[in-house]
């Protein structure tokens, strides 16, 4: 058997700074995803856990968990008290994270924006998971430290897919309630002052900037802009006619 990959990393080559991903299906059927890293190539499952495996009959590590959770609940009367992860199962946890991590920045760059929201969601729910049983806080933490992270690009990926159909007011919501996660985990975390520093805010803020100077102008928006030029000009027929058209649209909303 040839071990020897260099066929593949010579056809196929590195580009620093850039996201290099393909997407095909393999001789199993399953449809794979692979990275173009500078050392070689990593290939994961485009659906499922991204390696492949059923870690102790599970879908993933972290429904494993829940289910250890949920078994330990109905022994102790709804009660999780007394639950918790040890320290080599949270690293664990942690290194599921980052596969699906790889995945999530592949589907992004192949614009599978749904992908991207699952991902990041599901995530989030590990991080949210280990935070709370976690044996201590600082292992909570050692996850929860990239939560900012994966809140802006799973408001990029929701927005993106409102932007693809032309929904700009959902958009920019969606933006926005990205925006308001990103504030209330560093004062969950009693980290205000993180709030102005936070790189993942800045983005989305000059994202919102920027789709706010290319949208379309709403009917209103439209009118209210054709009223001020209509008094600055001093044309007050027109400036009267476009009134009655704010009315009108003020009475059919």
């Amino acid at each position: 058997m040839n071990f020897d990959i260099s066929h593949l990393l010579n056809s196929w080559e590195y580009q620093p700074g850039q996201v290099v991903v393909r997407k095909f299906v393999g001789k199993d059927g399953v449809e794979k995803i692979q990275l173009r890293v500078d050392l070689g190539i990593l290939q994961m499952n485009a659906q499922g856990r991204p390696d492949g495996k059923r870690p102790f009959g599970h879908p993933s590590l972290l429904d494993y968990h829940v289910a250890r959770l949920a078994q330990y609940e109905a022994k102790h009367d709804g009660s999780s008290e007394g639950f918790s992860l040890k320290p080599e199962e949270c690293a664990k946890l942690q290194l599921e994270a980052l596969q699906y991590h790889h995945r999530y920045i592949c589907l992004l760059q192949l614009e599978d924006y749904a992908g991207v929201v699952r991902d990041t969601e599901r995530n989030l729910k590990l991080f949210e998971f280990v935070s709370e049983h976690a044996e201590s806080e600082e292992l909570g933490w050692a996850l929860q430290q990239f939560r900012p992270q994966v809140l802006m690009l799973r408001a990029r990926a929701r927005a993106t897919q409102k932007l693809m159909s032309e929904d700009y007011p959902s958009a920019i919501e969606e933006i926005e309630n990205g925006v308001g996660a990103l504030r209330e985990f560093y004062e969950s975390a009693s980290r205000p002052e993180l709030v102005e520093q936070s790189a993942e805010i800045q983005s989305l803020q000059h994202w919102l900037e920027e789709i706010n100077s290319k949208r379309p102008l709403s009917k209103r928006e439209q009118l209210e802009n054709d009223l001020s030029e209509a008094v600055r000009r001093e044309d007050y027929e027109k400036a009267a006619q476009v009134r009655d058209a704010l009315r009108n649209l003020e009475s059919s909303s």
